[in-house]
């Protein structure tokens, strides 16, 4: 089954307003960086714009932190204070849910992320998202996890509850 991967124009219209609203908000998260510029470039990428709004959808909070002035490349950090609703009680990814003999939650953090077409952080990259602000206070984020971690059963997960 194939996804249409495209907005109607308003609902373009309302997540523009709502991501130039957050980045008027959190200039200290992109103190370089222009709207009027961010704009434009998502303007020109429909698939972008579609994942942005399945985060907002999921109750995530998209922001861009950085914008790379060589390859034009925008990367969008969720900045949701704790782990949207729409994306909680998720495992890892396939392997783990297929391997819960109990409780199964009905999908995992790797296909979801997928089907929305982005990414899970790396832990350094949640490390600097930190740096920046504290988010998980109460929740927990699964970050890509290396294959030989995941080749032992494990997978891994941050949050800053406990200071780190």
């Amino acid at each position: 089954m194939t996804q249409n991967k495209k907005l109607d124009i308003e609902q373009v219209a309302a997540l523009f307003e709502i991501l130039k609203k957050r980045f008027e908000a959190n200039m200290h998260r992109h103190k370089d960086l222009s709207w009027s510029v961010i704009e434009d470039r998502l303007q020109q990428q429909p698939e972008k714009l579609w994942s942005l709004y399945q985060m907002e959808e999921t109750g995530g909070e998209p922001d861009i932190l950085v914008l790379d002035a060589k390859s034009s490349e925008m990367i969008f950090y969720d900045c949701a204070v704790e782990t949207p609703k729409g994306r909680r009680s998720l495992c890892y990814d396939r392997a783990a849910l297929d391997a819960r003999k109990e409780h199964k939650p009905d999908n995992n953090a790797v296909e979801v992320a997928e089907a929305m077409g982005i990414e899970l952080l790396t832990e350094e990259q949640y490390r600097q998202l930190q740096a920046i602000e504290h988010f998980d206070l109460k929740t927990s984020s699964w970050v890509k996890t290396p294959e030989d971690v995941r080749a032992l059963g494990g997978a891994i997960f941050c949050d800053s509850r406990y200071g780190r």
